[in-house]
């Protein structure tokens, strides 16, 4: 998979890989607010300290993930998805690594994220990866919502 930076042009192949992520686990809610943030990529994500990556196998996108500014110390990991038809590939390793290599050059601290009961994978991704499930369970549209931190160390100097 070679992994590269959004590009206006991913926008529905984006939206796409999202809803087809979410209906693969029964967590796709209907469109709402809370995908704003996919709409405006460059502003939330690209131009705020942030990042915003894609995952290509020939040229078709089956990963993301994103890094969303929180604090000047603290970030969030948003928007991790793989396409139903490419998991248990190791991709969603492959992106979660570019996306906390990418945090700690951007001088990041801590990054946050959160995820539902009913991805499991994808618990299992970010606990295999030291992030620890914070106590704070919260209820969405009926979905109950899960939150991890994990505390980033600085890359040695080269």
């Amino acid at each position: 998979m070679r992994i590269r930076q959004y590009q206006q042009a991913d926008k529905s192949a984006v939206w796409a890989l999202h809803k087809a992520a979410l209906h693969g686990t029964g967590a796709d809610l209907e469109d709402g607010q809370w995908d704003a943030d996919l709409f405006q990529i460059e502003e939330v994500y690209l131009n705020n300290q942030g990042e915003f990556l894609v995952g290509e196998i020939e040229n078709r996108i089956v990963a993301m993930g994103a890094i969303k500014k929180i604090t000047s110390t603290r970030s969030e990991i948003k928007r991790m998805r793989v396409h139903p038809d490419f998991q248990k590939r190791g991709l969603g390793q492959m992106m979660l690594t570019q996306l906390e290599a990418r945090a700690i050059a951007l001088s990041y601290q801590v990054l946050q994220l959160d995820t539902t009961t009913l991805q499991v994978a994808a618990q299992q991704l970010y606990r295999k990866n030291g992030f620890v499930q914070l106590e704070t369970i919260e209820i969405v549209k009926g979905l109950t919502v899960l939150f991890f931190k994990k505390d980033l160390l600085p890359l040695p100097d080269e």
